[in-house]
């Protein structure tokens, strides 16, 4: 199809098609989407995920960046009244008017590896419509997104999720199901939103910068990593070993200490 129509993956999009039909729709099973259900599919390719998703009768909004194979997917939903094309590049595109169709979304996707944990990350700090993820993303990226405090793979992305959602590992993909097949294995993860975050009384935003600062210098101990935001003090009221390293503290510490540097700061207000 691709040289039929001129084209050939391009390494900058991360384009590697899924050529197998078991493979699209074992996703499209597990995906767990019907009828009533609206799904957002993030780098739709040539659309073998995007027919198999229609074939439950979901609604498909099916997003592709490529201009020339987003011409492509078009020719082969044609004539299928439950998929929308989006001409897009997903790291851009306006979530409002999406979430303006419905309140409750799934998103269903191959995402390209070089953006998928960022997107992920996206949409679970700015688009509260999607309540459910199914992603097919590179192995190693899977364990970060599932990771749990004192593993390798833990990292600021791991937190953030355990914040918002819960996840894991639902399946695995070889290579060989892929064109051009990548080096590298797949996996399946199934992020589903909380009701509510997992941590009260704190800004996500925050939080999330004090992660970040504590995984940039992961190396590093506490007490030097997060020298310039927290105080000796900080560690004692919040029950953190300040000679911890940032892979050690799970949700709930990063969480403790953030309120406790609240804390101190609107004490420290207060008194000027």
């Amino acid at each position: 199809m691709l040289e039929k129509h001129g084209l050939a993956p391009r390494r900058a999009f991360g384009q590697n098609f899924v050529v197998d039909a078991n493979t699209v729709r074992r996703i499209a099973r597990l995906a767990e989407v019907g009828p009533q259900d609206f799904v957002l599919e993030i780098g739709a390719g040539l659309g073998s995920l995007t027919l198999a998703l229609a074939e439950t009768g979901a609604t498909i909004v099916a997003v592709e960046i490529d201009n020339g194979v987003v011409d492509v997917l078009r020719e082969n939903i044609a004539g299928l009244s439950n998929v929308e094309v989006i001409h897009a590049d997903a790291m851009q595109l306006d979530w409002s008017g999406l979430t303006d169709k419905s309140r409750c979304w799934h998103v269903v996707a191959n995402l390209p590896y070089n953006v998928a944990t960022s997107i992920v990350a996206d949409l679970l700090d700015l688009v509260p419509e999607v309540k459910r993820m199914l992603v097919m993303v590179q192995s190693e990226v899977a364990d970060r997104l599932v990771a749990r405090s004192g593993s390798e793979a833990y990292g600021a992305v791991s937190v953030k999720i355990d914040y918002w959602a819960t996840s894991k590992i639902v399946g695995h993909v070889p290579s060989s199901v892929f064109f051009p097949q990548p080096k590298v294995e797949s996996a399946l993860v199934e992020i589903r939103r909380r009701s509510r975050p997992a941590i009260d009384n704190v800004v996500a935003a925050e939080l999330f910068a004090l992660v970040r600062a504590g995984f940039a210098r992961r190396r590093k101990m506490l007490r030097r990593a997060l020298a310039d935001s927290v105080v000796a003090q900080d560690f004692v009221d919040a029950d953190v070993n300040p000679e911890s390293r940032a892979e050690e503290l799970d949700l709930s510490a990063w969480g403790r200490l953030r309120t406790t540097i609240d804390a101190r700061l609107v004490r420290e207000a207060g008194q000027k």
